[in-house]
């Protein structure tokens, strides 16, 4: 729990700025509390009461947007969900409550003429959150023992986005709204990141904007900041008191952090304190998968060291360059060699590592030849076509133009 107060008039201040304190989380660009009319209006279209907890978030702001991780089991995987809005009506976009509740009894009604079962036009799952049409929050508005609980929806990516959530799934984030608010948090300290995207960077941005530019005092600010960070999910306690292993959550965070800052101390630590890092991390990605696609070699040496899982598509993953040492440990722990991690060593400019996955694949019947002239032609045109796009302007990448012209050279003058 906070131990930081607010008073009457701060809040009031923060209301001003479109800041709103609910549930020990902080929500901004705030909109006005719903009215009691609007309220009845919702509640009208429910199949029983709206839960206490979203009526009492609604009058205090009918609307606005939030900053936290949040992660849930769905379908066997790890997924975050992006819950950064709060719908309210009359917005535009994403964001309209009504729209989204239009859309639910579209839905209902849909499904009924499917079955040829009656429907009543109520709804049992009320749209609140979300983001964009990728990730939906919902209160359980019908009668019964889930009455009150908060669902979390979130749309399958095609099967080319690996390790996504490939179908529609749902999981409970809590039984009640304050519940759900507590389990948003802050995997890392957003005032010492370890990557250039991490949660609190929008909110920290807004703040910013109400001090510069709306007057917002700065010692209120910065209280709010404080205020925020008391969401950081806290690891190191139970890691230090030999704990870690029986928080699930927490352990992931740990092992989150350990990748993201490449820490191998940190990764032998966690793994002297009894994690196994079985089951996925991210996704359906094992830790190897997700240190090996953010070239945390260091991290995902030291994984293997421990004796994390590796993935038999463990190679597919690579996007930096790979020393020789790890890419033989993984192919030794249960790594499958194929032409396009070749390929993809070459282009990131580990030419070592490519001739080692290539001699594995040779020794496991594969004409590696052609079939890397095929690939690494294909890839070489991939990679031309993006240049030129993102030269233009008309497209964005993360490599940038010099990152890919530097990867179509490492593929003309590999050999092998």
């Amino acid at each position: 729990m906070h131990t930081i107060e607010f008073s009457p008039e701060e809040i009031s201040t923060l209301r001003t700025h479109g800041v709103v304190l609910f549930a020990e989380r902080v929500i901004f660009d705030a909109q006005p509390p719903m009215p009691p009319h609007q309220i009845a209006a919702v509640q009208a279209l429910c199949e029983g009461p709206i839960p206490e907890g979203l009526v009492a978030l609604w009058e205090q702001t009918a609307g606005g947007r939030l900053d936290y991780d949040l992660a849930l089991p769905m379908n066997g995987n790890i997924e975050s969900v992006s819950w950064s809005e709060l719908f309210w009506d009359g917005s535009d976009g994403y964001r309209d409550l009504q729209g989204w509740i239009e859309h639910e009894q579209e839905l209902a009604r849909d499904a009924a003429a499917d079955t040829g079962a009656p429907a009543s036009g109520k709804l049992t799952l009320l749209p609140f959150g979300g983001f964009e049409y990728l990730d939906r929050i919902y209160a359980v508005v019908e009668p019964g023992p889930a009455h009150g609980q908060i669902i979390a929806w979130k749309q399958g990516l095609p099967p080319a986005w690996t390790h996504a959530l490939h179908e529609d799934s749902l999981s409970t984030i809590a039984t009640d709204l304050h519940g759900a608010f507590a389990a948003l948090h802050l995997d890392e300290d957003p005032l010492a990141p370890t990557s250039d995207y991490f949660s609190g960077q929008t909110l920290l941005q807004y703040l910013d904007d109400r001090h510069q530019e709306h007057g917002l005092d700065l010692d209120l600010m910065d209280k709010v900041v404080t205020f925020y960070c008391g969401a950081i999910v806290d690891w190191r306690t139970p890691l230090a008191e030999g704990t870690l292993r029986h928080h699930p959550m927490l352990a992931r965070a740990a092992l989150h952090h350990a990748i993201a800052s490449d820490d191998a101390a940190l990764v032998a630590e966690l793994a002297a304190s009894g994690l196994d890092f079985e089951g996925p991390q991210q996704g359906s990605a094992l830790a190897t998968d997700v240190a090996l696609g953010q070239s945390a070699f260091a991290a995902a040496a030291a994984l293997v060291r421990a004796g994390a899982p590796v993935a038999a598509d463990a190679l597919r993953n690579i996007d930096g360059q790979i020393a020789p040492e790890l890419t033989s440990a993984l192919l030794a722990n249960g790594a499958e060699p194929s032409v396009a991690a070749i390929v993809k060593c070459a282009a990131c400019g580990a030419p070592a590592s490519a001739h080692l996955i290539a001699d594995a694949c040779a020794a496991a019947g594969i004409d590696v030849p052609p079939a890397f002239v095929a690939d690494r032609d294909a890839m070489l045109a991939e990679l031309e076509t993006t240049l030129v796009k993102v030269r233009d302007g008309s497209l964005g990448h993360y490599l940038g133009p010099e990152g890919i012209a530097e990867r179509i050279e490492h593929l003309q003058t590999f050999r092998l």
